[in-house]
């Protein structure tokens, strides 16, 4: 099925919440604010990328994952360059590393992200699960969670091995690109780190200070889950995306009690739940309405629901990309939701006009 409709198709603004949205399109180098009504009330002109999620920092900039030149590792889902950037565009700091992937996050002093890692032949087997076959030139790869300081210097890094590859085997459907492949490294406030493996299906907690684990969720039914976060609330809520589901695939969003490993809210699409489906890409913000943001990555779609889980706005970005590997596409890997009164726009509005 094509799409033949974008834009903002429908909203409550009754139930809705207004607010601008961060989007930057896949394989593509722009990256969008979008305004309440889903038109363009910013653009920054950047670097192309795969998994090339951006977001506002409170100051007003913009930091962005972007794709190097040589990337290494699984080249379709590389990164590895890491770029903040003004309102004006002008680029502020950067830090790259051919091997970084998925997800990073700016730090007070430099960046916490994912990245891969060369595995021995020794450990390549010892690798449990996968799909048989589905290894990468060069793979399985290792996985590793990095920090830099401001310099780009090495200050921390822990690796996927430490997990135990008998006791964490990959799901039997995934493929063996890597031993992780980690979409998610979320900053908690205690200094931690909530970590969300897709091929896993694997949540984890990582306090970088002694280098353990403190906790973890293992559910085959997230279904290489994505955007894992916390919320104010203490419970913890994922895209989860379906990619290897026992019965009809389709998407959910779940949210997570971490003392009880309960799913205490669920988002299923009503009527036909196969309609909503994302498998490789998508995510999940709650708003301060206590409404829920969900991108549903591979149809560029970005849909809002109230906790009875109705729909009240729905927008399927128009910004269409001729991909040298999937053709023309207007999916999106996440998103990012603002309040017209948060410290990032109300910065961002002192610089340019929205």
């Amino acid at each position: 099925m094509r799409i033949t409709n974008t834009g903002l198709l429908f909203d409550d603004p009754n139930r809705s919440t207004p607010g601008y949205i961060v989007i930057c399109p896949v394989d593509d180098g722009r990256t969008f604010l979008l305004a309440p009504d889903g038109s363009v009330a910013h653009e920054w002109d950047t670097g192309h990328g795969m998994t090339n999620w951006s977001y506002l920092l409170p100051n007003g900039n913009l930091f962005r994952n972007e794709r190097v030149a040589e990337p290494k590792g699984v080249a379709l889902t590389v990164s590895g360059r890491m770029s903040e950037y003004d309102p004006a565009g002008n680029l502020l700091w950067r830090h790259d590393d051919p091997y970084q992937h998925h997800d990073a996050r700016r730090l007070e002093n430099g960046a916490i992200f994912a990245a891969f890692t060369e595995l021995s032949e020794v450990e390549k087997s010892q690798i449990q699960g996968g799909y048989p076959g589905s290894e990468t030139p060069g793979g399985p790869y290792g996985e590793a969670i990095r920090q830099v300081d401001e310099n780009g210097t090495l200050v921390w890094e822990w690796h996927f091995t430490n997990l135990g590859m008998e006791t964490h085997p990959l799901h039997p459907n995934s493929n063996k690109w890597s031993y992780g492949h980690t979409n998610t490294v979320y900053p908690l406030d205690d200094g931690t780190y909530l970590i969300s493996s897709k091929n896993l299906n694997l949540l984890f907690i990582l306090d970088p200070k002694t280098n353990a684990v403190t906790w973890e969720f293992q559910d085959n039914g997230m279904s290489g889950q994505h955007d894992a976060q916390m919320l104010e609330n203490g419970n913890i809520l994922i895209f989860a995306n379906g990619a290897y589901s026992q019965d009809l695939h389709h998407s959910e969003v779940w949210e997570i009690d971490p003392t009880t490993k309960e799913v205490v809210w669920k988002y299923v699409a009503k009527d036909d739940f196969t309609s909503f489906f994302s498998p490789h890409m998508g995510g999940a913000q709650r708003l301060p309405s206590g409404n829920t943001l969900i991108c549903e990555g591979n149809k560029g779609c970005l849909f809002e629901v109230t906790p009875e889980e109705d729909v009240v706005r729905e927008f399927v970005s128009p910004h269409m990309v001729q991909s040298p590997q999937f053709g023309q596409i207007n999916w999106l890997f996440r998103c990012r939701w603002y309040a017209p009164e948060s410290p990032e726009i109300m910065a961002l509005s002192q610089s340019v006009t929205l």
